[in-house]
């Protein structure tokens, strides 16, 4: 189970059951307990038709509501897409924002079953643009903050290399990730990962080391909280929260496809 980062419940991530996000969820109960009927017949039969009578309408306003899109939630969120990097087509008309933590081992499990089949079924055709924002904040309390390291060192990436860089580092990360509760991401293990990329590595070793964009990640993850992120991965089309319930793939699909409708 992941680290809590401002509460918040939502569903797992993938082979479709629900599951826990990189944060801890809180266990519930259903409101209210089974009342042992008391007193004569006639009272119970009272009390037995009420309760069907209202069981009834609670099932008629779920009918109503399941027949209205449930997909996404809340009023839509404005994120600075301009300074994010993204898959895709400049020119796709829907926009899929994912908020993840490079330590996050269910973000390592959404980047190697949901997201392939969302890249292939909509970014790959043209119609997403799947933006990458990156929320450090499993690291908070370890000696020391890998989380903000990994976040900076892709950022780092970015600034050299744009979108194909930082995407191909972004997995290189999420394959190489070390457990959640130890400190794996050490800049100079960062530096190692990216060997592979093309860009000035001397230029991306001042950058990590000097913290350049430090300040950066520091806005990115000030943008998350804004939008309302308790913990990842989290997902938004065009800037409202993706409400899954079950299965990632199944439900971001019908926020998209929503989306796309004109």
């Amino acid at each position: 189970m992941g680290v809590e980062a401002g509460g918040g419940v939502a569903a797992g991530v993938p082979g479709g059951d629900s599951g826990p996000e990189c944060r801890r969820r809180e266990a519930g109960r259903l409101p209210g307990s089974m009342t042992r009927l008391s007193g004569n017949n006639q009272n119970r039969s009272v009390l037995i038709i009420g309760t069907l009578v209202a069981a009834a309408l609670i099932a008629l306003a779920l009918f109503a509501v399941r027949g209205k899109s449930t997909t996404t939630t809340g009023e839509a969120q404005t994120f600075t897409y301009a300074n994010l990097p993204y898959a895709g087509q400049a020119n796709a008309p829907v926009n899929v924002l994912v908020v993840e933590d490079f330590k996050c081992p269910n973000c390592k499990s959404f980047e190697e079953t949901v997201a392939p089949e969302l890249r292939t079924k909509y970014v790959g055709t043209g119609k997403v643009k799947m933006y990458s924002l990156v929320y450090p904040f499993l690291a908070d309390r370890l000696p020391e903050d890998d989380s903000k390291y990994a976040a900076q060192a892709a950022r780092c990436v970015y600034a050299q290399g744009k979108n194909d860089a930082f995407n191909t580092y972004k997995e290189i990360l999420f394959r190489a990730q070390g457990p959640e509760t130890e400190v794996w991401a050490t800049k100079s293990r960062l530096k190692e990962l990216a060997t592979s990329l093309d860009i000035d590595q001397a230029k991306f070793a001042t950058c990590l080391d000097n913290d350049e964009t430090a300040a950066q990640v520091e806005t990115d993850k000030q943008e998350a909280l804004k939008a309302g992120v308790g913990g990842t991965p989290t997902v938004f089309v065009n800037g409202k929260l993706v409400n899954v319930q079950s299965d990632y793939v199944k439900d971001i699909s019908a926020a998209i496809d929503e989306a796309l409708k004109p």
